[in-house]
């Protein structure tokens, strides 16, 4: 989910390496960011303590927003998710690198969304000093109190960051689930020219897109404790969907610390500010809103007269259902205030979610950097809220989804080579927000449901969870039955609202395709993206069939979805030429006529600005953030048929080279995900294998501006992934695509379906660059599946991955050639799966769908 754009971050595929701890600048841009020496003692411990891999802050640049990505103190999906918040563009709190200064510390945040005001940021604490220890001097209002940081001083690794005010204030936060702890250290030189004890700000009312509606605040000063609540807006849905977040902080802990003072404080950005010690209990309503600050200032007795250094510690819970629910979180997430002991918690964590997929000890350095630091956001959204939701219920409940159609492509499909339980709890959270609400949830952020992007790719995630793991499904907690109940009525009832939920499918369901300037009486919507959310649709049938087969539903269902889904090929325009190319993707009116638009509409080419091209309804030209010439390429389950909708392997492959070489390529756009490996479906697997090469080298570092757009709740960490471990995957299918692998080996463990062991005879590291040099060998001669020989060399099953038995190993070996080798195999079934060329099941033959 993005404001369209194109951006192109090169960075050196080699020789480059990464300190645990990385250091950050908060003001001018170094020289070599990132750039140590090698540490050998780390390749040695390949796969010991696997965090030190990871560089929380690659995607964390500001400049031309690459990537969104939140860096700070989480564990995986962690509903609490601490770092600071800088002001400006920073939709995840932090930015690197920055002439902007933070305003405070912020426990709810989300990772590498499109929304360019951001979400969340709520309940900031600041650490201040106040001239002359006089609260009525303490800076409480946002622009006072903000400060830069101090260069060289932003740190961190999984489950701790710091940072470093220019006043010398240390900023240190670790977290738990739905709670974090902090310690804030005062220099004795500051609080001495200050004459000044420690203070805290508590701010009650900012978000990040200053959205704050109302709420409660109330304190029990003798207790040290301060509960706070408030109304927000989404950042990504219809402006009156509300949502409502609380948060409770203890000040004493446990008894060491005492406050010296305390006010709530009050004002606004054109002069008013206003403090009252004698308050405990405050209520904002919605109407008195608009540009006012509020909150709480604390300070803290000290016995030392300032001669040294002085650390506050607080802990903090927070939650979406109560305050109440909110100091239970902390009191049972964080019992002991153990600083340390909560960092080496979080930690252990991620080790656990790391180890799930271990590289050889002979990787690369700089590859093992790159997929951990990957694999490590995979797991930082969507955010666990389970028991802290906005409405009772007793399944699992994951919040932040930002958006499905991001994520369905790449990041399902990747938790569900290692991460079975996770995937099914948030399968479940799907399915519970059809029984709750009446729709599988598309793009749900901050509780409530948002905005409808591509299509309702909710139903391709289930699709994806039925089709590998149907027999794992009732011992991993979900009801299939459910699930295809959900998902039929997704499809197949028309949405009152399909901008939010559930799809257009009447006027679909009747002409094949979303017509345009239609007028459709029982669904409403922005009358935009008809051309693109065909398409969508119509793969979303294609993975119910696919359901519908795994579970065993009826014939007749696989065999009407299956015949839905080739109608894809019905918005394709025969008379759109772009660059001598002929058959473009196009909107199309009821009566069969085309709309046509220029195909280079919203490609990386087009720097016309009155081209809307996301969900504004002047996106007038047929697709969803993004260009006729890249969602032309989109039809996951027939791209063979596509082949042959575009004229044959040889028309096919001078379009996909032109479509690279030209520029339309957008690599931070998932649309573009499948093309580099398309080259498959002509027969020439050893040219998708050089367009990865040149994807990676090109457009992923480890610099923090080392991914080619948002990362979209770890969509480009996710597609990044497969790259690396050399496969890409067909969303709800077992179909792998077999590329080449960046490392000689590795070994993914999954719980329920046993141990995968891949083997990569013949890599040579040579191989990993840009370009691939004659005689080294990269490319895929044959693969074996335990040692017996296995058809093809362009694809595998899912189940050719795994044994299929906790206690089992299957391996794998691919073996590879300098030689680029034509073809997959001997066989035609050898051949990559498309559905109108009779992969993935047999339907009859006389109920396809004639273009």
């Amino acid at each position: 989910m993005r404001v369209f754009q194109s951006i192109l971050i090169l960075g050196a595929l080699r020789h480059q390496t990464v300190a645990r701890t990385l250091p950050l600048h908060g003001g001018k841009t170094p020289e070599q960011p990132f750039v140590i020496e090698s540490d050998p003692t780390l390749v040695a411990s390949a796969n010991a303590n696997l965090t030190q891999f990871v560089n929380i802050f690659v995607g964390t640049e500001a400049n031309n927003d690459p990537g969104d990505v939140f860096a700070g103190a989480s564990v995986p999906y962690g509903m609490a998710k601490a770092t600071i918040n800088v002001e400006g563009y920073a939709p995840a709190g932090y930015v690197w690198p920055s002439d902007q200064p933070t305003r405070g510390v912020s426990p709810l945040h989300d990772s590498g969304t499109g929304s360019s005001d951001g979400s969340y940021g709520n309940f900031c604490i600041m650490p201040v000093l106040c001239t002359n220890n006089a609260i009525d001097a303490c800076p409480t209002l946002l622009d006072p109190r903000k400060r830069l940081r101090r260069n060289h001083t932003d740190h961190g690794r999984p489950g701790y960051f710091t940072t470093t005010l220019d006043n010398g204030i240390k900023i240190e936060l670790t977290s738990a689930r739905r709670s974090t702890l902090e310690k804030y250290t005062f220099p004795a030189h500051e609080m001495q020219r200050m004459k000044s004890t420690p203070h805290l700000v508590l701010d009650w009312t900012n978000d990040s897109p200053g959205t704050f509606r109302g709420g409660e605040m109330k304190a029990d000063w003798e207790q040290g404790r301060l509960m706070m609540n408030g109304t927000w807006l989404s950042s990504f849905g219809p402006g009156d969907f509300h949502y409502h977040a609380f948060q409770c902080v203890d000040l004493k802990f446990n008894g060491k610390q005492q406050l010296s003072r305390h006010a709530f404080f009050g004002g606004n950005r054109q002069g008013y500010d206003t403090k009252r010690t004698d308050l405990d209990h405050w209520v904002r309503l919605a109407q008195e809103v608009g540009q006012y600050q509020a909150g709480a200032v604390v300070g803290f007795e000290t016995n030392s007269q300032a001669e040294q250094d002085v650390t506050i510690t607080i802990r903090r819970g927070v939650s979406f259902a109560s305050a109440e629910n909110a100091c239970r979180n902390m009191e049972s997430e964080i019992g002991d205030w153990n600083f340390d002991a909560t960092v080496a918690a979080s930690e252990s964590q991620w080790e656990e979610k790391l180890q799930r997929i271990q590289l050889s000890p002979s990787t690369p350095d700089y590859i093992r950097r790159l997929f951990y630091t990957s694999f490590y956001r995979t797991f930082l959204s969507p955010n666990n809220a389970t028991e802290d939701g906005p409405f009772p219920t007793t399944s699992p409940y994951f919040d932040g989804m930002y958006c499905t159609w991001d994520t369905f492509r790449t990041l399902f499909p990747f938790l569900s080579l290692s991460s079975p339980v996770e995937f099914a709890q948030i399968v479940e959270t799907y399915i519970d927000g059809w029984r709750k609400e009446g729709w599988l949830p598309e793009c749900r952020a901050n509780q409530v449901k948002g905005y409808v992007q591509g299509a309702n790719n909710g139903v391709p995630v289930l699709a994806d969870f039925a089709v590998k793991y149907a027999k794992a499904a009732a011992s991993l907690g979900v009801n299939t039955d459910e699930l295809y109940q959900a998902m039929q009525h997704d499809l197949d009832v028309p949405s009152p609202q399909w901008e939010y939920e559930g799809r257009q499918a009447g006027p679909y369901q009747l002409y094949g395709y979303v017509p345009f300037g239609y007028l459709d009486p029982a669904s409403v919507g922005e009358q935009t993206r008809e051309a693109s959310r065909s398409l969508e649709y119509a793969f979303g049938d294609f993975t119910a069939a696919m359901t519908a087969q795994a579970l065993g539903k009826p014939e007749e269902d696989m065999q009407r979805y299956a015949k839905a889904s080739l109608n894809y090929s019905l918005n394709f325009d025969r008379h759109t030429t772009s660059d001598g190319f002929t058959n473009f993707v196009q909107r199309r009116f009821a009566n069969g006529t085309f709309m046509a638009s220029d195909p280079t509409f919203c490609s990386p080419l087009d720097n016309n600005s009155s081209h809307a091209c996301s969900l504004q309804p002047e996106n007038d030209f047929g697709v969803y953030e993004s260009s006729s010439w890249e969602y032309s390429y989109y039809a996951p389950h027939d791209r063979n048929g596509l082949v042959q909708l575009m004229g044959g392997n040889a028309t096919f492959e001078k379009r996909l080279d032109h479509f690279f070489s030209k520029g339309y390529y957008a690599p931070g756009n998932e649309p573009s995900f499948d093309t580099p490996t398309m080259y498959h479906f002509i027969g020439k697997p050893y040219r998708s294998v050089q367009r990865v090469r040149e994807v990676v080298n090109d457009n992923f570092s480890l610099k923090p501006g080392g991914i080619p757009g948002n990362d979209d709740n770890a969509a480009m960490a996710s597609l990044l992934g497969w790259f690396l471990l050399g496969f890409y995957p067909t969303p709800g299918t077992k179909e792998l695509l077999v590329l080449s692998p960046f490392m000689p080996a590795y070994t993914i463990n999954n719980p329920v379906l046993g141990k995968a062991t891949v083997t990569v005879t013949g890599y040579d590291e040579r191989s990993i660059g840009g370009t691939i040099a004659k005689g080294v060998k990269a490319y895929v001669e044959r693969v074996l599946i335990d040692g017996k020989p296995h058809g093809s060399r362009c694809r595998m099953s899912f189940d050719d991955l795994f044994p299929g038995q906790a206690d089992a190993e299957r391996k794998v070996e691919i073996v590879l050639t300098e030689n680029e080798i034509d073809g997959c195999g001997d066989n035609p079934a050898d051949e990559p799966a498309s559905l109108s060329t009779g992969g993935f099941f047999e339907f009859q033959e006389e109920e396809k769908t004639k273009a």
